[in-house]
């Protein structure tokens, strides 16, 4: 039976679509490989890794009937990337074999039992869709993620927070040592807050599959599921179990220092610093007086940086210690123009937003240095 027959392109993308959470080595062989179940004309290619599923479908000609197997999700991408795009490429099915054809290139493929695919179980109850357009979700997500804790034995950091509530979406990331807070609106009111918090691993193939376009992503929320619906896509995650800390008590209210000034000339300043600040200790002092902010690194070789920028500025004279990266990963993160920065003295956390975008707030504890 001829399962599909199509453009290289068209096959590659169907499953890179779907190939992101499979991992090479798994304790369970089947979990390398992807799904394809064929029926009334439609191919649908399904990875899981038993807390994440994503599914797309797509219309790749061959025969009819219905079928169904699985097969090597990286080998069949591996061998279709060293095919011509405009190649047309087939799929045959054989005894427990598939065989990939391209012009005069023939693979020989093993397969396992389509019924063996641990599908998940997807939640009976979950709450009510709501959406918004897929842009805005990724602008969102790479407006927080960097802030996520990675391996934390606290498991309810490595993730980001969702609170669907009212009309308004927000997105909250955060490590211990920053925070970051990004909202946007809503089309229609969500008649009940919806709160989950999603893995670290589910928030970067989001971030991986989400396109640059206002065509909306549908999104529901169940006590132990999130369920994502997009570009024919179906993408269904596990939640991260456990009480998320209260954000609204870390962002500093009040702060009475507070400057405007271009977010590309403090990043450039900051990634000079940056050079001349040691391996494990990434500290950066930053002064501000009216008129100017310094910026100054230095390493164990008795190095030294420091740099200058000329601001708009008449409140209490500060200098305050700060891990450069954190700085960097939210300037870098961004493509505003102007940030807006906050201080209190030396000992309290610093509060960075964008003057373009009031949804957005950015808080960073200081360093001893």
């Amino acid at each position: 039976m001829i399962v599909l027959k199509a453009a290289q392109a068209q096959l590659l993308e169907a499953l890179q679509s779907v190939a992101g959470i499979v991992e090479r080595r798994h304790t369970l062989p089947i979990l390398a490989n992807v799904l394809l179940r064929k029926d009334a004309g439609f191919i649908e290619f399904t990875t899981s890794d038993l807390e994440i599923q994503v599914r797309t479908r797509a219309e790749l000609g061959g025969d009819a009937g219905a079928f169904a197997t699985t097969v090597g999700a990286r080998k069949v991408i591996d061998i279709l990337r060293t095919l011509p795009a405009d190649q047309v490429v087939t799929l045959s099915a054989g005894e427990s074999k598939l065989t990939l054809q391209g012009g005069k290139s023939r693979f020989s493929l093993q397969t396992l039992p389509a019924d063996d695919f641990p599908l998940v179980n997807e939640s009976v109850d979950f709450g009510p869709t709501f959406s918004v357009p897929q842009k805005t979700l990724r602008t969102l997500i790479n407006q927080v993620h960097f802030a996520m804790a990675v391996h934390d034995i606290r498991y309810y950091l490595n993730g980001i927070l969702f609170i669907a509530e009212g009309k308004t979406l927000t997105l909250v990331a955060t490590d211990g040592h920053r925070l970051a807070l990004a909202q946007s609106t809503l089309d229609a009111d969500v008649p009940s807050k919806q709160e989950v918090i999603l893995p670290r691993k589910t928030v970067l193939e989001l971030q991986r599959l989400l396109e640059d376009e206002d065509t909306a992503i549908e999104m529901r929320f169940a006590n132990n599921q999130a369920k994502f619906v997009f570009s024919g896509m179906e993408f269904v995650t596990k939640l991260v179990e456990g009480k998320f800390p209260d954000y609204n008590r870390v962002i500093p209210k009040n702060h009475k220092n507070a400057v405007v000034l271009g977010r590309a000339s403090l990043l450039a300043s900051l990634q000079r610093a940056a050079i001349l600040t040691s391996e494990k200790f990434k500290g950066v002092r930053v002064s501000i007086e009216p008129g100017l902010l310094r910026i100054a690194s230095s390493n164990a070789e008795q190095e030294e940086a420091k740099e200058e920028i000329e601001i708009d500025y008449a409140g209490d004279a500060i200098e305050i210690g700060f891990n450069v990266t954190y700085l960097i990963d939210v300037l870098a993160n961004s493509n505003l123009e102007m940030v807006k920065l906050e201080l209190q003295d030396s000992a309290a956390s610093a509060l960075i937003s964008l003057p373009e975008q009031p949804g957005f707030k950015y808080v960073v504890m200081p360093m001893r240095i």
